[in-house]
């Protein structure tokens, strides 16, 4: 009796372990929940209709802008302070002196008017990257550039950079952004799209993940024995690149077994 209650109870610490309700790692527990509760709000986002998706896109883009800007403004509060305040007369003296001291304090403003900058940036960036994306059904770099134009045109009309002529200059603070973030995106591409060489490699990869050999994909691409050639592989073929007997064997069982490579070695003969 003692040791059948003894088993439920072993069983069920471990179901709560499972569930990680006991013990783990109480950093990867939460990381796990924060996962779950954004899976969970994409999901609900996705269901609702285009302005009010807009709509809470823009608020969290400019609620995370703020915070942004507001510590930012925080770090560059002292240069604020040491920007003197243009003399009454200025602007009708030297406007161009005035814009660029607008300029100035635009850029190195405190926490609130950083944040308010900030806001609008990226709340607008991330408004326009959601319409962009509902609308046209992907997310590519026309898309991005368009959003970085309106965050860019915005920004300099909020934060006063424009100076006298401010639809001219909103309009290259757009196109500036616009091209960076299209620099950007163009770059991100060709760094996270795969090697060439690596798309020839996926089924051999995947073979040897499974058989616990994925030590010895390097030895396949050193003899360039890729997927088209799985089903001409030999002892002797393995040999030369040299893989050791035991995985050889491992490999030549798999690939008799698998049904797909059994199907073309006898459509070749």
């Amino acid at each position: 009796m003692g040791e059948g209650k003894q088993g439920v109870i072993v069983v069920e610490m471990s179901n709560m372990t499972a569930k990680g309700l006991v013990g783990g790692n109480p950093i990867e527990q939460l990381q796990a929940k924060f996962k779950d509760l954004e899976a969970r709000f994409k999901t609900w986002l996705s269901k609702q209709t285009l302005p009010v998706e807009a709509a809470v896109v823009t608020a969290t883009g400019a609620t995370q802008g703020a915070l942004l800007g507001a510590l930012m403004g925080t770090l560059t509060n002292d240069i604020s302070s040491s920007i003197p305040n243009p003399p009454p007369g200025a602007p009708n003296l030297n406007p161009q002196a005035m814009a660029s001291f607008k300029q100035a304090q635009a850029l190195s403003g405190g926490p609130l008017i950083q944040a308010r900058n900030f806001a609008v940036m990226t709340g607008v960036n991330a408004g326009i990257s959601c319409v962009m994306k509902r609308l046209r059904g992907k997310e590519d770099v026309e898309s991005s550039m368009v959003a970085a134009f309106g965050s860019g045109a915005m920004f300099s009309l909020v934060s006063g950079m424009g100076g006298t002529n401010q639809a001219a200059n909103a309009v290259t603070s757009g196109l500036f952004f616009a091209l960076i973030q299209g620099g950007l995106f163009k770059l991100g591409q060709k760094f996270s799209a795969p090697p060439a060489e690596d798309v020839c490699y996926v089924k051999t990869r995947s073979m040897l993940s499974n058989l616990g050999l994925q030590n010895y994909e390097k030895n396949f691409k050193k003899g360039l024995l890729n997927d088209s050639t799985l089903p001409l592989l030999t002892d002797s073929a393995l040999r030369d690149v040299r893989i050791p007997p035991g995985p050889r064997l491992l490999i030549l069982d798999h690939i008799h077994r698998d049904p797909e490579i059994r199907e073309k070695r006898a459509s070749w003969k």
